[in-house]
């Protein structure tokens, strides 16, 4: 009589899956990694000597109009920071920034006064400085989110530590949204005050600034009274900036 042998089949086991698995994410997520450093870097020190020709907030209004129907308006021109009015750098100093040549990128004063009032139901400007707003302008997209939070943070010590202050007001000053479809200062002088952004007075470069927290809702000229406040507030600051040394 033949004796039947059953073979047993060997069990495979699933640690070494789980491992294989765990090691293929963690070499894909480090090749992530790796790639979103050298663009970030190579994008910072590449925007430290040409000018940034669009942000992504250019875009995102855009697209916006274009889904309401509106005329995609959009006026950006680029200018050296030699030819935008000391007088609009003080004004966004005055107004944004108090602090901008002596911090490195953050201003962990104002962003504890700004988080206390948050905390106690007050409503005011959140506490970013020139840097970060400049950092989230260039590189980002609006909003409130940790990761954006965390990436704006991890840009402003690069343009921090690669652009240096001189270059960051430079580029802050010919990104930034100065009105409806407006940006950057020459952009902005011939639309509010029909002049170049060099010749811009004290008064005018406070209007500009003025609206800064919501330029497509205020006006630089023919101001409500709640910016004509900002703006005589502004001008009083701006002779306190004293000599500018980036």
């Amino acid at each position: 009589m033949a004796t039947k042998i059953s073979s047993r089949r060997s069990k495979q086991p699933v640690k070494k899956d789980t491992t294989s698995f765990r090691n293929k994410l963690s070499r894909f997520i480090f090749k992530i990694l790796l790639w979103f450093l050298g663009l970030s870097i190579f994008f910072v020190v590449l925007f430290k000597f040409l000018p940034v020709p669009f942000t992504p907030l250019m875009v995102i209004r855009a697209i916006e109009n274009k889904a309401a129907g509106k005329e995609v308006y959009f006026s950006h021109d680029w200018e050296p920071l030699e030819n935008i009015s000391v007088n609009l750098q003080k004004a966004v100093i005055a107004s944004e920034d108090g602090t901008f040549l002596k911090h490195n990128g953050f201003d962990f004063t104002a962003m504890q006064k700004a988080y206390k009032s948050n905390e106690r139901g007050r409503r005011i400007k959140g506490g970013s400085t020139i840097s970060q707003q400049t950092a989230k302008n260039v590189f980002l997209w609006q909003g409130r989110s940790y990761l954006r939070k965390g990436l704006e943070a991890y840009f402003t010590i690069l343009i921090e530590t690669i652009w240096g202050k001189k270059r960051i007001m430079e580029v802050y000053l010919n990104s930034i949204e100065m009105g409806d479809g407006v940006y950057g200062a020459q952009a902005a002088g011939e639309h509010w005050y029909r002049k170049e952004a060099a010749n811009l007075t004290p008064q005018q470069a406070a209007g500009i600034a003025a609206i800064l927290p919501n330029p497509r809702k205020f006006k630089a000229t023919s101001s409500s009274s709640y910016i004509n406040n900002r703006k005589a507030k502004i001008v009083r600051i701006m002779r306190h900036v004293g000599k500018l040394k980036y």
